[in-house]
């Protein structure tokens, strides 16, 4: 095998995905797409440790509890370029504070989890383990 292979410059850059995430935002009669991205292995990391709490017990020590509905809040947000759901002025107009809350605003329940779900399969997140077990034995 050849390591070259595997340097960045040989590495095949996934494209954004364009989304109609809602009927609610409309352009010349059209739904507005919005732009996703795919999260690098790093980035999803950084998003798993802001939804971890250290709980104390009460025998003394932590433990650790993770918030699976703020990760995929903030999964959505992170991997979505447009709108841009870090913008202050975005955020007053509906006022909520932080972008995963923005998300979920502005999109009716039914569609966050259909974004949601977008999202998963953008960032490769929507194959099962035991998809990956039984892929793993072939």
């Amino acid at each position: 095998m050849e390591l070259d292979l595997f340097l960045n410059r040989n590495k095949i850059k996934k494209d954004n995905v364009f989304y109609a995430a809602s009927s609610s935002f409309i352009n010349d009669g059209k739904p507005v797409m919005w732009e996703i991205r795919s999260l690098s292995g790093n980035e999803e990391e950084k998003i798993r440790d802001m939804c971890i709490k250290r709980v104390p017990k009460k025998s003394g020590g932590y433990t650790e509890d993770f918030d699976y509905s703020r990760y995929l809040g903030k999964l959505a947000a992170y991997s979505t370029v447009y709108p841009d759901l870090f913008n202050e002025e975005l955020q007053n107009s509906y006022g909520v504070w932080g972008e995963d809350a923005l998300l979920k605003e502005m999109l009716s329940a039914g569609e966050y989890i259909a974004y949601i779900k977008k999202v998963k399969e953008i960032n490769g997140l929507d194959i099962a383990a035991q998809d990956l077990i039984e892929e793993a034995k072939n």
